[in-house]
């Protein structure tokens, strides 16, 4: 048995392995232009947690019996309602639920047949049959942000509604991911409902910001950033930085380090300013000043710092 995640779904085969030996296999044992197990003994079963695409066609989620029938240049692989029968001598056409066309591929000697999952993306894989010196691929795809998003309004008719991070948690997914603004909307203001904080609200600004509405961001924005601590305040201008926004990046850090020059990590802010001008040497004693206060876990990381700005390296970059 093999089981792979693709995205939340999970695929698992389930076969036995014939061993290839000295005898011919293709053409032979596995005779060309019939249904054949692909594996040995009962039905080789292929089972999808979720609704799934092979090579481009729809498959409901499910259990199906795997059937391939080969030919010298052509495989048809073929996924069966039925997959409780042994082998496939009793396959029956009338029970396909999906078949797929695909080209074999020479591939190094297994012995052993065997299943892999090669390839692996957020969103598919191909599932190859390797046996002798032949490896038969298919891709499988699967939707899911179309299923993170399904999965999410269960979610939060469950226990996660009454929370403010349930909401939180999937407005940030949906804005992340660039998928239904106006749902990511609605989020942040049903967690904003259950509690105001930093968080929905700097939520609530980045939904507003890629939905384009740059005035109410703003505002968004600023109600977050007085109700933030000094270091919600300082990794939120890193944030900026990591969507490319300096510019209001380093106004936060100026105000962070006024409000609150007694914080390690506003000097390191100040650096990163200094840094931005041009200015190495204050840029470099500013991170000395946050090198003495920082705690010993980030330590390591400022002293880093500290040696690349002595080098005149930029590290807003």
């Amino acid at each position: 048995m093999l089981t792979q995640r693709i995205g939340i779904t999970d695929v698992t085969i389930s076969y036995h392995r014939p061993l290839a030996g000295s005898r011919k296999i293709w053409g032979g044992v596995v005779p060309y232009g019939q249904p054949w197990r692909a594996g040995a003994n009962e039905n080789t079963t292929i089972q999808f947690t979720d609704p799934v695409l092979v090579e481009g066609k729809p498959l409901d989620r499910g259990t199906y019996g795997l059937h391939m029938i080969p030919t010298a240049d052509e495989w048809t692989v073929i996924f069966s309602k039925n997959s409780t029968s042994w082998g496939s001598f009793t396959y029956d056409p009338k029970e396909d639920a999906l078949r797929v066309n695909v080209k074999p591929q020479p591939a190094e000697f297994h012995d052993a047949l065997t299943y892999d999952f090669d390839q692996l993306k957020p969103d598919s894989a191909v599932v190859s049959l390797r046996w002798e010196k032949l490896a038969v691929p298919f891709n499988v795809s699967v939707k899911v942000n179309d299923m993170v998003e399904a999965s999410l309004h269960n979610q939060l008719r469950g226990l996660a509604q009454y929370t403010w991070f349930g909401w939180d948690d999937a407005a940030n997914y949906l804005v992340d991911n660039k998928m239904n603004l106006e749902e990511a909307l609605k989020y942040t203001d049903k967690s904003i409902e259950n509690e105001e904080r930093f968080d929905n609200l700097a939520t609530k600004s980045k939904v507003l910001a890629a939905m384009g509405h740059k005035d109410e961001a703003a505002a968004a924005q600023n109600k977050a950033l007085e109700k933030a601590s000094p270091l919600q305040i300082h990794m939120f201008a890193r944030g900026l930085q990591g969507q490319n926004r300096q510019d209001e990046a380093f106004a936060i850090f100026r105000t962070n380090a006024k409000k609150y020059p007694d914080q390690w990590f506003v000097h390191s802010g100040l650096a990163r300013v200094y840094c931005a001008q041009g200015d190495f040497s204050n840029a470099a004693k500013e991170m000395k000043v946050a090198l003495a206060s920082a705690p010993d876990a980030q330590k390591s990381y400022v002293e880093g710092l500290v040696k690349r700005l002595e080098s005149k390296d930029d590290i807003n970059k």
